[in-house]
């Protein structure tokens, strides 16, 4: 199968693109950086140039289009945020005959912001953390206790969510919403920080039908507040809040949120309509890709899932680590500022020793594909010359594939949708 991957900067693109290689598929991948992660592996036979979908979503699709029409595409698998304009345009990849998994644009809508996603777990009586809508700076400023997260509506890779700590930096983080406008279309969500580790939780519906789950915990934070380093873990209370969630939107495609473990149970902290991170699962016996492609064929003619039957692939075993040193080595630079602490994270992963024990690599395999040590030796060499130089890697990443709040509410508008105003929550 000829796969086309909507981004090819993000992690998440490059592990797809290594799975997808590894089960036999052709895979190349849409970027507006010619040197994305994916031009970095020998996975991707090619990185198809396109305009920024942050600042023209439209555009971007028009040309992924294009070029899935000229490439002779089978499958077009959203990656990062193109999700979104892809479910708006739905119609427009079947009737180019592109398979996908994407979706429905009213279920995406109601877990894209974290307003949306917030009413919506509180709709299902699913659990997260206590938190308040400010509608203006003043009522953000009378918000507490602290410490809470802020979180704009639209942010993507933790962009938008800010840790308060003290009310003069309430204070200060009011003004800057103020001045910036971001009261304008409803509020931000002040919700109460929770003490606990970090749960990622990978699914894959097929119209409502719950058909791969897998859970990781966040063993080490890397670079902009990614794992670094990742166990498999078994939560059945998570699948099974996850299985109410898509089910009573009807989901189709991939979903992912993050939970925090605390002392009441796992809260439900962030929701993503897309891929995170899929090698890990894999690792562990859980193919969400296999699964990916087993929805796109629902829509084109093959099996519904509970109708047809297509299989639950399992939650996977537990205790499985994985690593991306990538993160590793900026996170290093990023948390201490050291070039000793640079050095000593590699010299760590070099000799298999402290978190890299018994742990493989998920995002730069260099078994048989000795270009992917590029990214890393050039991350390595930069932060051992100048740790600051940490945040060019992870702000560049993230920009190329962003949801900026224009690109948002453009989608919203052709979708119809005019009002961006939340409705009260329950």
């Amino acid at each position: 199968m000829r796969v086309l991957l909507s981004d090819g900067t993000g992690l998440t693109a490059r592990q797809a693109a290594t799975l997808f290689a590894g089960a036999g598929h052709r895979v190349e991948a849409l970027s507006p950086d010619p040197l994305c992660l994916c031009r970095f592996t020998r996975c991707v036979r090619r990185v198809h140039r396109v305009p920024a979908f942050g600042t023209d979503p439209f555009g971007w699709l028009d040309a992924a289009l294009a070029i899935a029409a000229r490439r002779g595409i089978d499958l077009l698998l959203p990656t990062q945020e193109q999700v979104a304009v892809m479910s708006q345009a739905a119609q427009r990849l079947r009737a180019a005959g592109l398979r996908t998994a994407v979706p429905d644009f009213t279920a995406l809508a109601q877990v894209q912001d974290k307003i949306s996603a917030f009413g919506t777990l509180a709709r299902l009586g699913l659990p997260q953390p206590e938190a308040v809508i400010a509608a203006s700076a003043a009522e953000l400023q009378a918000i507490g206790p602290l410490p809470m997260f802020v979180k704009t509506p639209i942010g993507t890779a933790s962009t938008g969510v800010c840790q308060v700590t003290s009310a003069g930096q309430l204070r200060q983080l009011a003004s800057r919403y103020q001045s910036a406008g971001a009261f304008a279309t409803g509020g931000v969500l002040a919700q109460q920080a929770v003490s606990g580790p970090l749960i990622m939780v990978q699914s894959v519906f097929a119209h409502g039908e719950l058909i791969a789950c897998h859970a990781a915990e966040r063993v080490r934070e890397g670079a902009g507040g990614g794992a670094s380093h990742k166990r498999g873990i078994e939560l059945p209370e998570v699948r099974e809040c996850v299985a109410i969630l898509g089910g009573a939107l009807g989901w189709h495609g991939a979903l992912s949120a993050d939970v925090i473990l605390g002392r009441a149970g796992p809260q439900f902290i962030d929701i993503n309509p897309r891929l995170v991170e899929p090698v890990n699962a894999h690792r562990s016996g859980v193919d969400l890709i296999g699964a990916l492609i087993d929805a796109a064929c629902t829509d084109l003619g093959g099996p519904r899932a509970g109708a047809a039957g297509i299989s639950d692939r399992g939650t996977g075993r537990p205790g499985v680590q994985t690593h991306q040193l990538l993160l590793g080595v900026l996170g290093a630079a990023q948390h201490s500022g050291r070039r000793r602490d640079v050095a000593g994270e590699l010299l760590a992963a070099v000799s298999g020793r402290g978190s890299y024990r018994a742990s493989s690599e998920e995002l730069t395999p260099l078994a048989g594909d000795p270009r992917s040590a590029l990214p890393v030796a050039i991350a390595a060499l930069s932060t051992l010359i100048r740790p600051g130089s940490w945040h060019h890697f992870v702000a560049g990443s993230v920009d190329a594939y962003s949801l900026t709040p224009a690109a948002w509410a453009q989608i919203a508008r052709r979708a119809g949708l005019n009002d961006l105003q939340h409705d009260p929550v329950p």
